[in-house]
């Protein structure tokens, strides 16, 4: 009998050494936590910068005399000094032939391109930046008009880039069989050509803005006896009709010079939109950002750079020549999106994620607390107890245990008191607590060197105590 209660009391405490020490140690748990805690944090971080970080995009610019990288520059600055989301890395190529070609072999996000520059209409326009106007400008007074250059040589501004506009013009008018010279004449060499008549007229394409008009009228003497004359190019509805590129133009009275006015009535002639442009592949969100961007800066550059008054929005038509980016589509209309309308998905399931990280985060606090809190339980301490009495080896050893137990019972019926504990529970711990005391009477008979009976002599030892614990449990 007496062999079979120490097996009992032994199964019982290796079960609760088992619960106590099954989970991993609580340090290791803690540093665990830790770790993925701060890895949260960190992936967070990362997150938020990369969905907060400008974009960067490059964009290919280039003229003769270097002013469109200039103001590029200038409205890359205003972009990046009022933080932007988008910011501009402006690459000066020399001309627009060159930012093109940049553009097309994949060197540039962005590029200043002429309508009619090659590859142009592969591209989507994100903004027209200004309109360059054809000027075929007569250094003699017999002639009037493109007819009257037959056998004449004409002097191209930017030969390489202007090819087509002369080849369209040329083939409206037959003037190859005119016999009408066309040559190469280097914009800082214009000034030269014109004074030492090598060239009975120029062509010039550039906009009109008091920087490019300024440049036009350095190029001719102040003091010369004849007045030079713009040409009109009475067919340009019928070029542009065939190529697309181009626009038939009434350039006002007077734009050139007011007193005498030049040209001295509407003159019809041809324009030629410069675009920025963009890869069709660049995400919508970021060319919406860029075009608004660049639309705030335009206003407040305008004074400095007068040409960015003539930013506006490319044509939205299905059919246009270079069709709009949706990005810059969406913003011109008006159909730009609210954050809820942009990121609404993210807020669904990024509400869904914070669910589930919270239902994370309490079951790791669950695991780090429920092998603290399931040790700290009264029952499991009393069956800890099991180990102490069964290893005592005196009788100040099982009076010691005995306080313990008082202790735990003390507690334990303060929170019955004040309803932490129901008395289901409290029963459970005086089951517990009389079989704690009749181990301690088989250890204090073994400790003794007698034999426990199943007579009245067992049942006297554990009366007393037996007696002191019930009272306590029952209150």
């Amino acid at each position: 009998m007496k062999e079979r209660r120490i097996s009992t009391v032994a199964t019982v405490s290796a079960v609760g050494v088992a619960i106590t020490s099954r989970r991993l140690p609580r340090w290791l748990r803690v540093t665990l936590v830790a770790g993925l805690v701060v890895l949260a944090c960190g992936v967070g971080l990362l997150s938020y910068r990369h969905s907060t970080q400008p974009k960067t995009l490059t964009v290919a610019a280039g003229s003769l005399d270097g002013y469109v990288p200039r103001f590029m520059s200038a409205i890359a600055a205003r972009m990046a000094s009022s933080n932007s989301p988008v910011r501009l890395k402006v690459i000066d190529k020399g001309n627009t032939v060159e930012a093109v070609n940049s553009f097309m072999a994949g060197e540039a996000d962005l590029a200043i391109v002429r309508a009619d520059a090659p590859g142009a209409s592969t591209a989507r326009a994100v903004l027209v930046m200004t309109h360059a106007v054809v000027l075929i400008i007569s250094l003699s007074s017999s002639i009037d008009g493109i007819e009257d250059l037959r056998g004449k040589t004409v002097g191209v501004v930017g030969a390489d880039i202007n090819r087509k506009i002369v080849s369209d013009i040329t083939k409206e008018y037959d003037l190859e069989h005119a016999k009408v010279r066309f040559i190469d004449v280097a914009f800082s060499d214009a000034a030269k050509a014109i004074q030492a008549k090598q060239v009975h007229a120029i062509l010039m394409v550039m906009p009109i803005s008091p920087w490019y008009l300024a440049l036009l009228r350095d190029l001719f003497p102040r003091n010369a006896k004849f007045k030079p004359t713009l040409i009109p190019i009475d067919s340009a509805g019928a070029i542009a009709a065939i190529a697309r590129a181009y626009e038939s133009y009434d350039l006002p009275k007077g734009t050139l010079r007011g007193l005498p006015p030049m040209p001295d009535e509407d003159l019809t002639t041809l324009r030629i939109p410069f675009y920025l442009v963009a890869k069709q592949t660049l995400d919508k969100e970021i060319v919406e950002s860029l075009a608004k961007a660049i639309m705030d800066a335009r206003r407040d550059l305008s004074a400095d750079f007068p040409i960015l008054t003539q930013i506006s929005a490319p044509d939205t038509d299905k059919d246009a020549f270079i069709p709009i980016h949706p990005g810059a589509a969406a913003f011109f209309e008006g159909d730009a999106k609210t954050i809820f309308d942009k990121y609404g998905d993210q807020f669904f399931y990024g509400s869904m994620l914070f669910g589930s990280l919270v239902s994370i985060l309490a079951a790791i606090w669950k695991f780090m607390t429920r092998s603290h809190e399931t040790a700290q339980r009264p029952l499991l301490q009393l069956y800890a107890l099991m180990g102490q009495i069964s290893a005592s080896r005196d009788s100040s050893e099982l009076t010691s245990v005995e306080s313990q137990i008082d202790d735990i019972l003390k507690r334990e019926l303060e929170r019955y008191s004040t309803g932490a504990i129901d008395a289901g529970e409290m029963g459970a711990l005086g089951l517990a607590t009389h079989r704690l005391e009749y181990a301690m009477a088989q250890r204090r008979l073994a400790l003794n060197g007698t034999t426990a009976s199943t007579s009245s002599p067992a049942t006297e030892v554990l009366a007393p105590i037996g007696d002191k614990h019930s009272a306590i449990v029952s209150g």
